[in-house]
């Protein structure tokens, strides 16, 4: 399968939700279908899409898997 066709550097928590919106809608999957999938509500779902700004990693992890996408910690550009 074909990696998101989306910065893969998100920069913000806008950024960062339009990844996920637009991975999930690559694969065709609806919010319900995503959260059953990551064992998640729906409303997290929503708001992780929405760009919430605090969320538990705990549930964005099983998102993430469900999404065939991984959290990466890399050193800051420095301008």
């Amino acid at each position: 399968m074909e990696a998101a066709s989306v910065d893969p550097r998100p920069r913000d928590d806008q950024s960062w939700a339009a990844a996920l919106v637009a991975r999930r809608r690559e694969l065709g999957l609806r919010q319900s279908d995503l959260a059953e999938l990551a064992d998640v509500s729906e409303r997290f779902v929503r708001e992780l899409e929405a760009g919430k700004a605090s969320v538990r990693l705990d549930k964005v992890r099983p998102v993430l898997d469900a999404l065939g996408l991984q959290l990466v910690l890399a050193d800051r550009e420095v301008p």
